[in-house]
C-alpha cells in the first residue's frame, strides 16, 4: 500500500467516524425521531435544519470522495478492513464527547479489530 492511498483511506475513514458521531449529537439535540405517514415530513425537516445533522451529511458526501480516490490506489481487500477502524475512532469519540460507557469487554474489542486491521494491512 502506497502512502497517498493510506492517506486517502484513513482521511476516509476519520470522515465517516466524524459523521456518525455527528448525528448522534444531532439525535441527542431532537430527541426519538419517530417517523409515520403523517409526520414523516415534520421530522425530516427538524433534521434538515439540525446542524449536526448538515455537518454529519456533509463529512458523509466529503467521505465518500476520499474512499473512491483512495479505492483507486489501494486493493479493496486492503481498504475495505480499515473501515472497522471507525469503530475504534467512534467507541472512543463517544466516550470523550458523548459521555458513553466505554467498558472492559469494549476494550478488548477494540484492541482485537485494531490487531485485525494490522494483520490484514500488512498482507
Amino acid at each position: 500500500m502506497t502512502w497517498p492511498g493510506f492517506y486517502f483511506l484513513i482521511v476516509g475513514v476519520l470522515l465517516n467516524a466524524a459523521a456518525q458521531l455527528l448525528l448522534k449529537a444531532g439525535t441527542n439535540a431532537l430527541g426519538v425521531i419517530t417517523l409515520t405517514r403523517d409526520n414523516w415530513a415534520g421530522e425530516f425537516g427538524r433534521m434538515a435544519v439540525e446542524p449536526h445533522f448538515i455537518a454529519g451529511v456533509a463529512c458523509y458526501g466529503v467521505s465518500l470522495i476520499v474512499w473512491i480516490l483512495g479505492l483507486s490506489r489501494v486493493p479493496v481487500s486492503i481498504a475495505y478492513p480499515l473501515l472497522s477502524l471507525g469503530y475504534v475512532i467512534n467507541a472512543i469519540g463517544a466516550y470523550y464527547l458523548l459521555g458513553e460507557a466505554l467498558t472492559a469487554a469494549r476494550w478488548a474489542g477494540i484492541g482485537f479489530i485494531i490487531v485485525g486491521v494490522w494483520l490484514v494491512a500488512r498482507s
